[in-house]
């Protein structure tokens, strides 16, 4: 079993794990993982390159306003051919919460057909710490529509401001 530990890296599925940045250079780590393919969800952090290592660049700052939506396509594309030629993905940003817990998520909806509330409670479980801020759930929740013509996660607004009701306990 996975540690529930920010330093590690969350199996998600068996191709595909999310960590954070320091996680992500950590050679023997990356080795017993058989990860063969990297993307870097950050504006922030350089790789150190390892040989038989892709590595994929997803500049995105942990902003509400940076657009994520069009990365979902091209990187979950990304991961599923990765997997099905036997390969590993790690995605990882800064600290393994917002930035490529979403691209995770949309990747789970596109490839296993999963909802969003029920991409988001895998992950979750797979590593509790993520939390997708309030821009990047407003364009999971439009990707989920793109894909499903449907919503299982809502935008609601509360006395701090708007959140996903996946954070409200009266709205289940």
């Amino acid at each position: 079993l996975e540690k529930d530990n920010m330093l590690d890296m969350s199996r998600i599925t068996s191709n595909l794990y999310i960590s954070n940045g320091l996680a992500a250079n950590n050679k023997i780590m990356l080795s017993n993982k058989h990860i063969t393919t990297i993307i870097n969800a950050s504006v922030e952090l350089e790789n150190v390159c390892y040989e038989n290592i892709q590595y994929v660049r997803v500049p995105v700052a942990d902003t509400p306003s940076s657009n994520l939506f069009d990365y979902f396509d091209p990187i979950a594309d990304h991961i599923h051919d990765v997997t099905t030629k036997q390969g590993c993905t790690l995605i990882h940003c800064v600290a393994g919460v917002s930035r490529s817990a979403t691209l995770c998520i949309a990747y789970l909806m596109k490839y296993h057909s999963m909802s969003l509330l029920d991409a988001h409670i895998w992950t979750k479980s797979c590593r509790p710490v993520i939390r997708p801020n309030n821009g990047f759930w407003e364009q999971l929740i439009r990707y989920e529509y793109k894909l499903f013509s449907k919503n299982t996660v809502h935008m609601i607004s509360l006395s701090v401001g708007m959140i996903p009701d996946v954070y409200n306990e009266k709205a289940h």
